[in-house]
């Protein structure tokens, strides 16, 4: 079986290292899918979720708030803002998270804020989505 290597990093630390069959993640133009022997590539990520179909068979799934996908012959790499696995989200301040967007949404006052506040609200569903892929998942 042919497998690229697949590195997700952000700026904290080293989150995922191994071997993938496929890497399937949300870039600005919609969902990517990189196999062994894609095309080089850059884009960049949307907040949301990135899944590893790892070479045993087993798929891992991430949450990203952002950053850039390099595709190289031999390597994926996720270069994220933030990154995180998706067992490890906490639901309930992603749920809170959402909430504050939504009230910042509600009671804007410039267009700073509006921009910031929807970046926000844009993260906050992204995780709860991760979240509920992962456990729709572990329910197979």
């Amino acid at each position: 079986m042919t497998t690229i290597r697949c590195d997700i990093v952000s700026a904290e630390a080293e989150i995922f290292h191994g071997e993938a069959t496929l890497v399937v993640a949300t870039g600005e133009m919609g969902e990517l899918g990189i196999a062994p022997r894609h095309a080089p590539l850059i884009t960049r990520l949307k907040p949301g979720q990135v899944r590893v179909h790892a070479a045993d068979g087993s798929e891992q799934f991430f949450y990203v708030s952002g950053g850039i996908l390099e595709v190289q012959p031999q390597v994926v790499t996720v270069l994220a803002d933030t990154a995180m696995r998706a067992a490890d989200l906490d639901e309930a301040s992603a749920l809170k998270a959402k909430q504050d967007a939504e009230q910042a949404l509600a009671n804007r006052s410039d267009a700073m804020e509006l921009a910031e506040a929807q970046a926000q609200l844009a993260q906050a569903v992204a995780q709860l989505q991760a979240l509920e892929r992962l456990r729709k998942q572990l329910k197979h």
